[in-house]
């Protein structure tokens, strides 16, 4: 990703997105990686929606937690996320892997995507500027 041509915010404004996304990193189970990672979703009806990535002995099985934050706002009942925010300890804040992209672009494909770290760096995408060209269900004829 070109960062150049990005907005980054420096130390901004507590955001309830990234509070509770910092939260659920606390709570990530990284024993492998070291690599805690904590991710947030905004519903259409303002819920906030937590998910923390859980690494497996067997790499395969590991969830990041963008995917983990899906995967339960599904279980609750949603279809659709306006935001997500996505946290780590980085210098730089990191953007998601190619597989939660792809699940991003299945249930939120106009969401607001906010990368932090914890030193307060904050960095705004889209999920369309994330994933070009993406494939969905329209593919599938």
């Amino acid at each position: 990703m070109d960062d150049t041509s990005r907005r980054w915010l420096k130390h901004v404004t507590p955001n309830p997105l990234i509070a509770t996304a910092t939260a659920a990193r606390q709570k990530a189970f990284a024993p492998f990686s070291h690599f805690q990672v904590g991710a947030a979703l905004e519903a259409p009806d303002g819920t906030l929606i937590p998910g923390c990535n859980v690494e497996s002995a067997s790499y395969g099985l590991t969830i990041c937690a963008e995917r983990s934050a899906i995967f339960r706002g599904v279980c609750d009942g949603y279809r659709c996320f306006k935001r997500v925010a996505v946290v780590t300890d980085t210098d730089t804040p990191t953007p998601p892997c190619g597989a939660c992209r792809q699940l991003l672009w299945e249930f939120a494909p106009d969401a607001e995507v906010l990368l932090a770290n914890l030193k307060g760096d904050v960095v705004k995408y889209t999920v369309r500027e994330l994933i070009p060209g993406a494939f969905d269900a329209k593919q599938l004829g």
